[in-house]
Formats: structure tokens, sequence, C-alpha cells
């Protein structure tokens, strides 16, 4: 079984160290043997507890310390922590752009930074750019449409506010590492944290970017820019899973290329409007934005798919690798692709064509299910432990399609994706911040501030 497949049952503390009864010793009878459960992945406590006594009647008493008076959901067993502990960062990065233009770059930079600031903060701030603009973008086009020409358009300084947040988010991603290593305070939760929010990020990427076109004539329509969307999110959890069966993260090429290609766009689009891109290319029948997206899909095949086959296969030939079986090799990503094929089922059968009615809320479920996923390979990658096959929260999204394509509810699946998604939004913020204070906890580490060492 998986060492992650979900809330660990609830910890509650058996030491009488940490649960005190009450010192009136004299009318209680202590009982010293606590009943435990353990499973797989789960070690369930009962706290000691106390009887009193009395004539010709028994009360049973079960007392709590404060500092086990509220249990808490534990989603890393002893066995990942302790994969932690051995954890060695380790990657390779062989991209022309990263090595001539954006670390010196960032080395430059990263010396003008305070060395009380903590890397967590700058990760944070640049997740938190791209949230901004993402908002932005879905109070003024909500679906897409203020590209077409006859609407409004989206104002010209959101544009320079695009560009501006993607590249400080992509610069303060960059920076955040080289922060940790020149104040000392490298962690595997710094490396965790960053990856984990890179992973919600691909779903604001293609988002923001999808506003600069739109649907309709000289756009691109909603149901093919989720493929794009899904291929970004396949390129991720590739190098992942390359990963997973290497030992070593490859970082992309594509990744710095996409990064400031976005933020020129934006730019462009800041002094010339979206209007200067409804044009067809000189060398085919396509307008600007359908050839864009071939771009996207062929960065996809070219620049990720082949390479990452080939690392892992070198990896298998010289024995460098995890040496895992074919399918344990293949077992994370099994859950990426029935989240897809799921969604994909959803979105092409739907009653209401729920796509169309609400496609950022569905790009925006589908890209919080992935960033999970995501999460939690990352997770069994940095501790060595055996990844999970399927990630809980595919179990009720499969039941919720299943019941959409059967009943065929009409607009009442538009709340049904509502609800659905803010369940899966909540229960994700949960897992991250749980993860990110039983880190804290383990490696007696706070997340946003530098400890002074003694």
């Amino acid at each position: 079984m998986s060492n992650l497949t979900g809330p660990l049952p609830l910890t509650v503390p058996n030491s009488p160290r940490q649960c005190k009864s009450s010192p009136r010793s004299s009318k209680r009878t202590h009982l010293a043997d606590a009943f435990t459960v353990v499973g797989t992945d789960t070690f369930i406590g009962l706290c000691k507890h106390t009887i009193i006594y009395k004539p010709m009647k028994i009360n049973v008493l079960f007392r709590f310390h404060s500092s086990c008076s509220m249990a808490t959901y534990r989603y890393l067993s002893p066995e990942i922590l302790s994969g932690f502990d051995r954890y060695k960062y380790s990657s390779i990065d062989t991209s022309p752009i990263s090595k001539y233009i954006t670390h010196p770059f960032w080395d430059k930079l990263v010396q003008l930074y305070p060395r009380w600031l903590a890397p967590n903060v700058l990760t944070l701030a640049g997740f938190s750019l791209l949230v901004v603009s993402f908002i932005v973008l879905t109070i003024i086009d909500p679906h897409f449409n203020a590209a077409s020409p006859d609407q409004p358009g989206v104002p010209y300084w959101v544009w320079l506010l695009c560009s501006f947040n993607v590249f400080w988010s992509h610069t303060l991603d960059g920076t955040d590492g080289k922060q940790a290593r020149r104040t000392g305070s490298s962690s595997p939760l710094g490396e965790l944290f960053d990856h984990g929010l890179d992973s919600w990020a691909t779903l604001f990427f293609p988002i923001n970017m999808y506003s600069i076109y739109g649907r309709g004539e000289f756009g691109v329509e909603v149901y093919r820019v989720y493929f794009v969307m899904i291929g970004i999110m396949f390129c991720f959890i590739l190098s992942h899973w390359e990963k997973y069966n290497t030992g070593i993260l490859f970082l992309p090429w594509g990744y710095d290329l996409s990064q400031i290609g976005m933020a020129l766009l934006f730019l462009v689009a800041y002094f010339g409007g979206h209007e200067m891109w409804r044009f067809k290319l000189p060398f085919a029948d396509l307008y600007c934005a359908e050839g864009l997206e071939i771009i996207m899909h062929l960065g996809t095949i070219l620049l990720t798919v082949p390479p990452t086959l080939w690392n892992i296969y070198v990896a298998s030939r010289d024995g460098t690798g995890k040496k895992r079986t074919l399918w344990e090799a293949m077992r994370p990503l099994v859950g990426t692709l029935v989240l897809f094929g799921l969604m994909i089922i959803w979105a092409k059968y739907s009653s209401v064509e729920i796509i169309q009615q609400q496609p950022r809320l569905f790009y925006f479920l589908t890209g919080t299910l992935f960033s999970n996923i995501a999460c939690r390979l990352i997770i069994s990658q940095m501790s060595d432990t055996r990844c999970e096959l399927l990630n809980w929260m595919l179990y009720p999204l499969a039941a919720l399609v299943a019941v959409v394509l059967l009943t065929q509810p009409g607009f009442i699946e538009v709340a049904i994706l509502w609800i659905f998604t803010i369940f899966t939004t909540v229960a994700h913020i949960h897992f991250g911040v749980s993860v990110v204070k039983e880190m804290c906890e383990h490696f007696n580490i706070s997340a946003f501030t530098i400890k002074k060492k003694d």
C-alpha cells in the first residue's frame, strides 16, 4: 500500500507526559494500558483516562491535557519523514537560457536580498503574483470573451500588470533556492514548497495568457485550450515522474523559455492591445492564436517527452536509477491520466456543455486536482517511498461524472461544479498547510522565518 493515500486517522498522544490525569489520585484508578491499533499507514492512540468510583455508580471521565485536546490529521507517515531525513537534492540544468541569461541575473539579484528574508517567502510571493493576475482577469474577462471584436476588451494596464507578475514570479521562483543556500536554510521543506506551488501554477500560466486571444473568430475555443493546459500539466508531471525513477530532476528547457515568452507577450499586448493579434500567419491559413496553440503542443512533444524518456532509459541501462519494474515505474502517471480522462469525458458529454458555461471554473478544478496529485508524487520521490496509485479525490470525481452523465441534470450541473470545486480547493489547501506544519515540526524549523543557529 502507498504511504500517502489520504489523511492519516487521528493520532492522540498516550504518554503520561502528554496527557496528565487529575492529581486527585486517591479517588481514581489509572488504566495503565493504552489501546492502540496499528495499520499499514495508520496509528491510533487512546489517551490514558481515569475512572472515578462512587458508591452504586461508576463515572468514566476522559480528561485530556491541553496539548492533546485537539487532535489533528497526519498526512506524512513516519516512513516518509524518515525518507526526508535521508534526502539529498540532485538536479541537472542544461538550458542555454538558464546558463547564460537567467542564472547570472539571479546570482547578482540574490545578493541584494537581506539575509533575514526566508526563501519560502520568495516562493509564496512569486506564486501570489500569478494568483493576482488570475483574479484580475477573472473579474474583467470571466468567460474569455473580452478579446472579441464586439467587446470593449481588457484594459491595457492589465497586460502590463500580467507581464510584471510573470517576470517577477519567475525571478522569485528562481532565486528562492539561491537564497536558501546563501543563508544556510536549505531543507526538504523548501523544495517541496517550491515545487508544490509550481504544480498549481501550471494552471494559471495558460489561463492568464488565454485572455489575450480569447475565444471566437480570432481566438481558440475553450475546449482546445483545455488540451493546451493539460499538456503543460503533463510536462510538469513528467519531470517529477522522471525524478521518481532516476533520482535526478532534469530541469526542462521549455520552462525558462516559456516564462520569458509570456512576459514579452503580455508586454507587447500592453503596447499594441489584443487587436494586434488579429491576423493570419503568412505561411499558413491560421490565425496567430492558432499558431501559438500549435507551438505550445510542439513544445510539449519535442522539448519534454523525448528527453524524459531518454533520461529514464539511460538510468535503467546504466543501473543508476531506482531499478523499479515497469509497472512500478509507470505507477505515478496513472492518477494524472485518470484525472484527465474523467475531466475530458465530463466536458465532452456534459448536458449543458459545462466547459463552455464555466471555462475558468472547469480549468481551476482540473488544476487543483492535478496539483494535489503532483504534490503527493513529489513527496514520494523526495522521501523515496512508493507513490500512490490513485488520489482519493478521484473517487468522488468519478462518482460525480457518472451521476452527471447518467442523469443529465441540466443547469444543476453548474452548481455541482461549483460545490465540488470549493470542496477540492479546501481539501487541497488543508493538505498543503498540514504538510508544511508537519515538516516544520519534524525538522524544527519555521516555514517563513529563518531561525538563528545556536
